[in-house]
């Protein structure tokens, strides 16, 4: 569709035809999943007065969202995203526009909140996935396809960012259920120019497995699954270890007498190492093949937050998260990039949503994790503890391509 420059850069990723506008689409749609977090948990607390009953709801509402991702992106690639995205954002919305009722006033049913949390996330549009299988469609260049996929990355990490705040500026003037009627018509606006970008009129559905009385069929998923293994397993090892770091670093400011308020600064450093990190990795001419480098990356973050703990103040603290950081957005970004190359075409969009599922499913038991053994064990072995499970991931991934190679696990090629 496109032909690249000698030289890629970041703008020509953007000056490849219909990008930017189809990008631009996109991120609006995505930005909803940056405010509809914040939204649905300060509403759900306005309206139950309960935070055990907004804990829980917010939960259901994740759990769907993420644990679903997968089913929703296998009718992308069997259907095509101009048939199923519309129809799924309508519904997510108009769930999303019930659940904002329910919680405008005070006094709202928890059965029936959670329940219509719960049938939002089961229909939220995988917006991501979809997005970077279709820069696989705009750029047929593997290195600007990188800086593609790291431009991507630090914009998804922005969303995360500044979706919050977005919600903290509209509470500001009005209830807090309005932050969902915003994620709804974020969503909503955003999927329908998605769709109706000239680059994605040119997206077909994937084709069907062939092959002689379903012989072939058994042979794609095994190759898919075995390409999927490394992104999958490390993207879920940094997902626990960084959902950990989070309450390891409110402990610590803690445990120390230093001001909570200093905590957001230090969190900070970490996504903004991730951003400068995303960034760089776009820029290099790596020689290492992509699952060596995504071993690399996840060791690396591992070994940093390992080292975090021994951290003698908040500053040492905050620059060694802010190193950390710079493996994160890498090590994503060349999981994303793996799990397209392991891919057949019929399944692009599934293997982006099995690796988005992974790095959600650990964030989630992560937070977990980390709330059982802070304050049972000494906070440096808890930062030990966060950076294993990145380097235990490192290795699992490293040992099954060993392990692997040469007996049929090279990637499913598309050109």
């Amino acid at each position: 569709m496109s032909t690249p420059p000698s030289r890629p850069s970041y703008a020509a990723v953007l000056r490849v035809p219909h990008a930017r506008r189809t990008f631009t689409a996109a991120l609006t749609a995505r930005l909803s999943y940056g405010t509809v977090s914040p939204a649905v948990l300060l509403s759900v607390t306005h309206a139950t007065g309960s935070y055990a009953v907004s804990g829980t709801v917010l939960s259901l509402f994740g759990a769907t969202t993420v644990f679903l991702t997968p089913l929703r992106a296998a009718l992308i690639d069997r259907h095509g995203p101009r048939r199923v995205l519309p129809p799924m954002s309508a519904l997510y919305g108009a769930l999303l526009s019930i659940l904002a009722v329910l919680t405008w006033r005070p006094g709202a049913p928890a059965a029936a909140v959670g329940l219509t949390a719960a049938l939002a996330g089961s229909c939220a549009p995988p917006l991501g996935p979809t997005m970077r299988a279709l820069w696989s469609e705009l750029v047929t260049d593997r290195d600007l396809l990188r800086r593609a996929y790291s431009l991507d990355g630090v914009a998804e990490e922005l969303l995360y960012v500044s979706g919050p705040a977005l919600i903290a500026t509209l509470g500001g003037f009005a209830p807090p259920a309005a932050g969902i009627l915003l994620s709804a018509a974020l969503n909503a606006g955003g999927t329908c120019a998605f769709v109706t970008s000239p680059a994605m009129t040119r997206q077909r559905p994937g084709p069907a497995s062939a092959g002689p009385a379903g012989e072939e069929p058994g042979r794609e998923r095994v190759a898919r699954l075995r390409g999927l293994w490394p992104p999958v397993v490390v993207v879920l090892g940094a997902g626990l270890a960084l959902s950990a770091v989070e309450l390891l670093v409110m402990a610590y400011a803690t445990d120390r007498s230093y001001d909570p308020a200093l905590v957001p600064w230090v969190l900070g450093a970490l996504s903004a190492g991730s951003a400068l990190g995303g960034l760089a990795n776009g820029v290099v001419r790596w020689r290492a093949s992509a699952r060596t480098r995504l071993c690399r990356f996840a060791a690396g973050l591992g070994l940093v937050l390992a080292a975090a703990g021994l951290a003698p103040g908040l500053g040492t603290l905050a620059a060694t998260l802010a190193c950390a950081g710079a493996f994160i957005a890498p090590a994503l970004t060349t999981a994303y990039l793996l799990a397209d190359e392991s891919a057949p075409e019929s399944a692009r969009t599934q293997a982006g949503a099995w690796v988005n599922m992974a790095v959600n499913a650990g964030s989630s038991g992560g937070a977990m994790a980390a709330g059982l053994v802070i304050g049972r064990l000494p906070l440096p072995l808890c930062f030990t503890l966060a950076g294993a499970a990145a380097l235990v991931a490192a290795v699992a991934a490293g040992s099954r391509t060993a392990g692997t190679a040469g007996v049929g696990a090279a990637p499913v090629r598309r050109r």
